[in-house]
């Protein structure tokens, strides 16, 4: 009884997969394509965007301490 039910899980999870990965998609069993052309339409010129490494960024120890915690609690 276990075999058969570990054989049904084995051919239900390779099922899943052809039909997620669209090797049903001859039979008409593959999944709905999803897109968001909405957004690219709300995008204001992206091409003027331009992306940089962080090696430029602050790091904790550059940081300057707030006072309140450099001095000692209060009483």
């Amino acid at each position: 009884m276990l075999r058969l039910l570990i054989l049904l899980l084995l051919l239900a999870n390779a099922a899943y997969f052809a039909w997620s990965h669209g090797a049903l998609a001859q039979l008409g069993l593959a999944p709905a394509h999803q897109t968001e052309p909405e957004r690219l339409l709300q995008q204001v010129q992206p091409e003027l965007l331009l992306v940089t490494p962080a090696t430029s960024a602050p790091t904790m120890s550059a940081l300057p301490v707030p006072a309140a915690s450099a001095s000692a609690p209060a009483n």
